[in-house]
């Protein structure tokens, strides 16, 4: 465990040494602020959910750039390979380096908990949809992450580990969105497979663990993933 709070913190501090966190937590508060005030003073609604919604689809983007260099950059200027030879097993790579990318989203998500006052301080919220749509939100970002690590070690691209993280992220965002194209078994499959079908069920403030454990197994199977793709390297 040691060994994986260590590479965190180095990957911790190389985002805050470099304008790359600062730019990522501007952005993303400076579009999130405005959708909000959009919602609050000219669609005149009193809650989260416009927030919720303009955060998913912003993640899209911003998590795939994120997590493009976590492993093709090491490939690309061959620091992979001493990574390999130290005393760090394949899967406390991953996920040392998949904390420090969830941490740097998880402080800008807490950063937005300034709307949640705004809304307390003029009305009364429904706190358990707020609670289930931050739930949500945080479980949605480690599933994106997953995603983006695992790309981001099949090539040295960061270009090409955006885009198929982007693609493979869309997919999932979208999926319950074109079931009611589809015969009625293969529309319940892609509906649980949905990433908004679940988040839309905590954000309504109910907290089923059908949902949770969708989500924690989507992060787990990508993780897994990313290790045998590195795991993989040694064989070749």
């Amino acid at each position: 465990m040691s060994k994986i709070l260590v590479l965190t913190g180095k990957e911790l501090k190389s985002y805050f040494n470099s304008p790359v966190a600062y730019v990522v937590i501007t952005l993303f508060l400076l579009i999130a602020g405005w959708q909000f005030a959009t919602s609050l003073f000219l669609a005149n609604q009193a809650d989260l959910r416009q927030l919720f919604g303009i955060i998913r689809f912003i993640l899209l983007f911003f998590i795939p750039a994120i997590s493009m260099r976590l492993l093709s950059e090491e490939k690309r200027v061959g620091t992979i390979e001493l990574l390999m030879t130290m005393p760090l097993k394949d899967w406390q790579l991953v996920l040392g380096k998949f904390i420090a990318a969830y941490i740097l989203i998880g402080i800008t998500l807490f950063l937005t908990l300034v709307h949640f006052i705004t809304i307390a301080s003029i009305g009364s919220p429904d706190v358990g949809a707020t609670f289930g749509g931050y739930l949500g939100l945080a479980l949605i970002v480690g599933v994106y992450l997953s995603i983006g690590i695992f790309t981001s070690s099949l090539t040295q691209n960061q270009i090409i580990a955006f885009i198929l993280a982007f693609v493979i992220i869309f997919v999932f965002y979208i999926l319950d969105k074109i079931i009611f194209f589809m015969p009625g078994f293969i529309a319940n499959i892609l509906e649980y497979l949905s990433i908004d079908f679940h988040f839309n069920n905590l954000a309504r403030g109910v907290v089923d663990t059908r949902d949770v454990l969708y989500f924690i197994s989507m992060m787990f199977f990508f993780l897994f993933l990313t290790t045998q793709v590195l795991e993989s390297r040694k064989w070749q």
